[in-house]
């Protein structure tokens, strides 16, 4: 699969919404191996090409802008009455000589405005010249703004509002696809939704970036992040527990992180697997959980990586044995989780009140005598009950669901593979 997206970019700032919708869709087809060709006008400067645009596996093509020195002017066109600047026909002949030879060898050409934008009608007309040699290439045309109403006007302002053949019309909502649809006078089963899809992980330092590809779970339903001492008291094996009781009597995707470091009280790879086991007994799979140690991180993360991390998950559970005050309780509040606490610790009760935690009760270690919980009928059942409960308040929590939606629902891993994906290969 061969794809070209063509813009006419003359730069790539970030302040230009449409670079970062480009933006993703880049990582989107490079992450699915897709050779991908860059259409740009010949003066976007090569020295803006930074992150994903700096990439060397994408081919960068530079379309005619300039006629012996002079640059072609952008002329803005939006009324029937408007007259066609003198030089119009001659560079949209040029700019699809370009066209044609840039496209030949591609499957889909992804365009950006191009049939949409009134400054783009000399790109317009110059892709439909282009098409006439191009009988294989599939077009998306890509609209970001509001849908005009459509208007009877003379070549070449008709373009603004006539289809392109084998060509699908793109919107970034469900709801402007009949007014898309509308104004080109094309039927609406031609019309397609491709969301704009958000990088969570912009601005988050490479640690937790890198965790956070290794593990894959930018999609799964539930997050829980859980930095500690690897040791019994902190209970990683109740986390996996729950976890997989989540994924199995509730039928939610789950991914745990295990910010780990190591205790002197037991062999790690033993408690690892004690761990792993006992999730898997409930319902998780080996790569349901990753401790960050197997990442490549032996002697832990920085606290950067793990408010990174809490940025993105979205329940924080905690049935440690004991603990004096519980910082990472706060770390995970503060960046929008679900607080899950055990009610027998002093310290977690009180910083919960607090904060309107979520309690739970294990066995816990008080000032000067210890406590050990009896569950009636048992403890899965008790296990079971709560865990619906936080599900259901999770579920109803407006910023903890707003929070999950913009993780799963609109992050480049759902709009390819749900979306865009489905049109490329049709």
């Amino acid at each position: 699969m061969r794809v070209a997206i063509l813009t006419m970019f003359n730069g790539l700032s970030n302040t230009y919404s449409l670079v970062n919708v480009v933006r993703e869709q880049l990582y989107m087809l490079l992450q699915d191996n897709i050779t991908v060709k860059m259409l740009v006008s010949e003066h976007c400067p090569d020295t803006e090409r930074t992150g994903i645009f700096a990439d060397e596996r994408l081919e960068w093509r530079k379309i005619i802008n300039s006629k012996n020195g002079k640059i072609f002017n952008w002329h803005t066109y939006t009324r029937a009455e408007d007259k066609i600047h003198d030089t119009f026909y001659e560079e949209a002949q040029l700019i699809a000589q370009d066209y044609v030879k840039e496209l030949k060898d591609v499957d889909v050409c992804i365009m950006h405005d191009i049939l949409y934008q009134g400054a783009h009608l000399v790109h317009n007309v110059a892709i439909r010249l282009a098409q006439k040699l191009l009988p294989n290439v599939k077009f998306l045309a890509f609209t970001h703004s509001a849908p005009q109403i459509h208007i009877d006007a003379p070549f070449p302002i008709s373009c603004m509002f006539t289809p392109m053949p084998n060509t699908t019309l793109v919107y970034p909502t469900q709801c402007g696809l009949a007014a898309i649809a509308k104004q080109y006078s094309q039927d609406i089963s031609l019309c397609a939704c491709v969301g704009n899809s958000i990088d969570v992980m912009t601005g988050m330092c490479d640690e937790a970036v890198d965790i956070i590809n290794k593990s894959g779970y930018l999609s799964r339903d539930i997050i829980i992040v859980y930095p500690a001492r690897l040791n019994m008291a902190k209970r990683f094996h109740i986390i996996a527990q729950l976890g997989g009781m989540i994924k199995r009597h509730f039928g939610k995707s789950v991914g745990i992180i295990f910010c780990e470091f190591e205790a002197s009280d037991i062999d790690p790879d033993m408690y690892k697997f004690m761990i792993r086991d006992l999730g898997n007994k409930e319902g998780l799979s080996d790569k349901d959980i990753v401790f960050t140690s197997d990442c490549g991180y032996k002697n832990g993360v920085t606290r950067q990586t793990v408010f990174d991390l809490f940025a993105l998950s979205n329940l924080y559970i905690c049935p440690s044995y004991s603990e004096s005050f519980g910082l990472t309780v706060l770390e995970a509040a503060s960046r929008g989780n679900y607080i899950v606490l055990n009610e027998a610790v002093p310290a977690l009760e009180e910083i919960g009140k607090c904060i309107n935690a979520y309690f739970m009760r294990w066995s816990a270690k008080n000032f000067g005598y210890d406590t050990y919980e009896t569950y009636n009928p048992t403890e899965k059942i008790y296990m079971l009950e709560n865990l619906n409960n936080i599900l259901e308040n999770m579920e109803n929590n407006p910023v903890i669901k707003a929070k999950t939606l913009a993780r799963t629902r609109f992050c480049s891993q759902y709009v390819y593979e749900h979306q865009l994906r489905p049109l490329l290969y049709d």
